[in-house]
């Protein structure tokens, strides 16, 4: 890679004052490198190197979710791999719509790669992923590596002579085009605890004018909502946050099923 552009490449245990997470919020000054500097990709992984964030040449995120279905429309299209594929519960739905229309095995498990390792190393996995951006594939180790699935996201648009854009719109053709948010509300124990019990005795039927088809609990509780979109609900275990995640058509909608139900949440 002889045009590289670095960015905070040296040691510094304080990550110059910024959460080390490499979500949009704490990579400001990395997209703005990318929409001023005629770059084509862009690869940011947290402290340890084993989650990836990632940019494409407007400086436009591209989220966990994107870079998996990424990988296994590689994979699978490009090289020929087969295999079964895991994603922890908080994942996208188009994940198993891709895993469908490639005729791979899909299987859902709770947060945490822990969850996944082990199943890498006893079972034949095409991939494994988490929507923190932790994720592994066949042929490597079986653990999270950032820095090796940018390497392979680098070959894919090497190899198949496209850029990032254009691959994610091969994608789009398949599964539709979405988006993804999530929030973190901050409320104290006794909040957060009474949203749970709510949630456990199914007393949300409705966040504002989202109605809920049906409910998934494998890790937090997971609504179902018309129009191909859906919410959850998960409380962090260590700290008083509750966790909110969205994904519908757009950006636009999934933030405002965010806000209905901090106000379906919070009355």
């Amino acid at each position: 890679l002889p045009n590289t552009t670095l960015l905070h490449c040296s040691d510094n245990p304080g990550f110059l004052g910024v959460a080390p997470e490499p979500i949009h919020r704490n990579l400001h000054e990395f997209s703005e490198l990318m929409k001023n500097n005629n770059l084509n990709c862009g690869l940011a992984t947290d402290g340890d190197a084993d989650r990836i964030g990632l940019y494409d040449s407007k400086g436009n995120f591209i989220d966990s979710h994107h870079i998996i279905l990424l990988l296994i429309h590689y994979l699978v299209k490009y090289k020929r791999l087969t295999g079964k594929v895991i994603t922890t519960f908080s994942c996208s739905e188009k994940i198993k719509h891709l895993c469908k229309y490639y005729g791979l095995e899909h299987e859902t498990v709770q947060i945490g790669f822990k969850y996944i390792s082990g199943k890498m190393i006893t079972e034949d996995i095409l991939l494994g992923g988490e929507e923190s951006g932790g994720i592994a594939i066949k042929g490597h180790i079986p653990e999270r590596d950032g820095i090796w699935i940018g390497l392979i996201l680098f070959e894919f648009m090497a190899k198949s002579g496209k850029s990032l854009e254009d691959l994610i719109e091969e994608i789009y053709d398949i599964v539709g085009s979405f988006a993804f948010e999530r929030i973190d509300l901050h409320i104290d124990d006794k909040i957060k605890n009474n949203i749970i019990s709510n949630c456990k005795s199914g007393i949300y039927k409705e966040f504002g004018d989202y109605k809920t088809e049906r409910i998934e609990t494998i890790d937090g509780f997971k609504f179902f909502l018309n129009e191909d979109s859906w919410l959850m609900i998960r409380p962090s275990g260590t700290e008083p946050v509750l966790r909110t995640y969205a994904e519908s058509s757009t950006q636009e909608k999934a933030l405002n099923i965010l806000e209905s139900v901090r106000q379906t949440l919070l009355v």
